[in-house]
């Protein structure tokens, strides 16, 4: 079982999604024993999702490869789909792939071995929304009728489009915010001051300068009073809303540092609720 993106997961298998990672989370034991290897290709620097998956596929007992990008055939020109191919070839029972062209996938249709998206571009990134969702839906029991602002660099960032659609999905009121330069149209933006002591959860993005073709017209110290969540606007939160972000963060742009770890900060519970949703996505892989 291959999965690319949510696009085509009912609410139903969403939540059947999540209910495995809650099962893992609670001390569901599943053991390959060694018998299941499973294969990380990231083409793109990572630190939460490699390792989280890497994490996840060693607490299913499965064996994992982790793809060096930087001393690879990819330096004498190798093609995307013969480095796969090649760890089909090795007898892989599952290929996890991070790249930099939105919908990578597509040009790996011959391949038979399951692969699971850890991030494509600045389209899909499946695993970090299915953590978001099991983080949110742990601290409210629901999805319908909440209230979610992401801020920040809209345009470019994965997490944000695969947020956006699933989270409306499953009932959930989404707006977006930020700087103009990354707004995107379609996706019901919002001035945060106007809606921040609305909403239930205050998603945050990180700004992917690696993803721009010019410097944002901000400074950082611009953009953290601006966008920035600090103190004082914590402290206008609705009493129950919670405070999010994918990570890595910029301390002092889009989130002050005392603010990281505060009382509403679900930020490191995110990190550990990956590790169980990988763990699902996995199992998945190899058993459907």
């Amino acid at each position: 079982m291959n999965i690319l993106n949510l696009d085509k997961f009912s609410v139903q298998e969403i939540n059947e999604i999540l209910d495995l990672a809650e099962e893992f989370k609670n001390g569901k034991e599943v053991d390959y024993k060694g018998k299941k290897v499973i294969s990380n290709l990231f083409f793109e620097p990572s630190t939460r999702t490699h390792y989280s998956f890497d994490m996840a596929a060693l607490r299913l007992g499965c064996r994992t490869q982790n793809f060096d990008a930087g001393n690879s055939s990819l330096k004498k020109g190798e093609s995307l789909y013969d480095t796969v191919k090649t760890f089909e070839s090795f007898g892989t029972d599952a290929i996890v792939i991070r790249h930099v062209d939105n919908e990578y996938y597509k040009q790996l249709e011959g391949i038979k071995t399951p692969i699971l998206n850890a991030g494509d571009g600045t389209g899909n990134h499946p695993s970090q929304s299915l953590l978001d969702l099991l983080t949110i839906r742990g601290e409210f029991g629901k999805f319908e009728g909440l209230k979610v602002v992401i801020v920040g660099d809209i345009k470019h960032s994965r997490v944000a489009h695969t947020n956006f659609k699933v989270m409306k999905k499953l009932g959930m009121e989404v707006y977006t915010s930020g700087p103009l330069e990354y707004k995107e149209e379609g996706y019901n933006y919002i001035e945060l001051e106007e809606i921040l002591d609305k909403v239930d959860v205050v998603m945050l993005l990180r700004v992917q300068h690696e993803r721009h073709q010019t410097q944002m017209q901000e400074t950082k110290e611009e953009y953290h009073k601006m966008y920035g969540l600090n103190k004082e606007r914590v402290a206008r939160m609705k009493q129950n809303a919670i405070i999010m972000h994918p990570a890595p963060f910029n301390r002092g742009v889009e989130i002050a540092d005392d603010v990281v770890e505060c009382e509403k900060s679900r930020i490191f519970k995110q990190v550990q609720n990956g590790v169980y949703v990988r763990m699902a996505m996995i199992y998945m892989a190899l058993e459907k």
